[in-house]
């Protein structure tokens, strides 16, 4: 579903791709985050996904003037959890906000394995 929201000069239209993207790209840039993770949903096994596959360890749900932005993902072992989803966090809410001009209200961190 693609994101609206208007400003002055008109009406700007964002597909859901590009945030995505942006969000994947985002947290691929903090420290202590080894990849994005897919689960699959026969057997349950993480997957560690490929730059090319970033949409498939986040998940986007659009309200009427903001998103909510759900990550899978894969952490360092030995790196502090709540720190790296902190960081994850405020970097992938400012990214967002900032690159797209859409409102962000909720950025959930679902830690989905741990790699040495």
């Amino acid at each position: 579903m693609d994101c609206k929201f208007t400003t002055d000069l008109g009406t700007v239209t964002v597909n859901e791709d590009v945030l995505l993207r942006v969000a994947g790209y985002a947290a691929l840039e903090c420290y202590g985050i080894v990849g994005m993770a897919s689960k699959r949903t026969t057997d349950g096994l993480v997957q560690l996904l490929g730059r090319e596959n970033l949409g498939r360890g986040v998940r986007i749900r659009p309200s009427t003037d903001s998103v909510n932005v759900d990550l899978y993902i894969i952490v360092e072992y030995g790196i502090s959890i709540a720190a790296v989803a902190e960081n994850i966090i405020d970097t992938v809410k400012y990214k967002i906000e900032h690159l797209t001009g859409i409102r962000v209200d909720q950025v959930n961190v679902s830690i989905e394995d741990i790699r040495v």
